[in-house]
């Protein structure tokens, strides 16, 4: 399995602290299945701000640690980049890291609790540039939960999501797994990720994500999730179907 959002770097965020916790992380990634991370430290976040450098050189010493150690994991390049007004210049000036590498994917936080007013010219003008955003963790955001439709616009405008395995597997309550299901009973979702911090209130969770998935879905959605990982880290365009609409009543009840 490749896991495409993982906080594994030690010492960058509020993720790994030292590289002791980032190497049992990824003792706990392989044992879960894992082969491949996309290390996505949090950036420009108010708290946290790790520029491409400093990204590029930690993925390349924890790497390192994990072939002295025998551990058969690799660890790609990434960031969780809070969106701001000055991402566009950021990504110019060389700041801003895709996922995995040398690929158009790059993964876009929103603030928790809403979606700031120009996300859309925002997604658009990175578009433009040839670049695709990945949503990072849509089910808990405040304001998608309570208006859908901010999500389901950005969906058929081409931007993807990446809704988390926790969320999936029930770890942040019902509330958020039922929308996690009905986001991605409408196509609204096209990568699981674990956004794992630590081994224990924030773990990886894929192999119990993709069980829910398979006893919900069927195991064509648990290929079409792990395929999708696949052909981002690739570089290669993901599988996407066709967003259905679901009507506001679907998801009254969720808080």
């Amino acid at each position: 399995m490749i896991d495409i959002h993982s906080h594994i770097l030690p010492g960058l965020d509020d993720g790994a602290q030292t590289m002791d916790e980032a190497i049992a992380m990824a003792k706990a990634a392989v044992d879960e299945g894992i082969t491949t991370i996309v290390a996505t430290p949090h950036h420009h976040n108010g708290k946290y701000d790790n520029p491409s450098t400093t990204v590029t050189a930690v993925v390349r010493q924890l790497n390192e640690q994990l072939e002295h150690h025998h551990i058969p994991l690799t660890v790609l390049t990434g960031q969780e980049i809070r969106i701001h007004g000055d991402l566009l210049e950021n990504w110019e000036r060389g700041d801003i890291l895709s996922l995995g590498g040398e690929t158009p994917y790059i993964l876009i936080e929103f603030p928790s609790d809403h979606v700031p007013r120009y996300a859309n010219q925002l997604l658009f003008e990175l578009q433009l540039k040839g670049l695709t955003p990945v949503i990072a963790h849509p089910e808990r955001n405040a304001e998608i939960i309570e208006k859908p439709d901010r999500l389901y616009e950005l969906v058929q405008k081409g931007v993807l999501t990446q809704v988390t395995a926790a969320s999936v597997a029930g770890r942040f309550g019902k509330n958020i797994q039922k929308f996690s299901m009905q986001l991605i009973e409408a196509n609204w979702a096209h990568l699981i990720a674990s956004d794992a911090h630590n081994l224990t209130s924030r773990s990886f969770q894929l192999r119990a994500a993709y069980d829910v998935i398979d006893r919900e879905f069927g195991l064509d959605a648990v290929y079409f999730f792990q395929e999708n990982a696949e052909l981002l880290v690739n570089g290669q365009t993901v599988y996407r179907d066709e967003p259905v609409r679901i009507k506001k009543k679907k998801f009254l009840g969720l808080f």
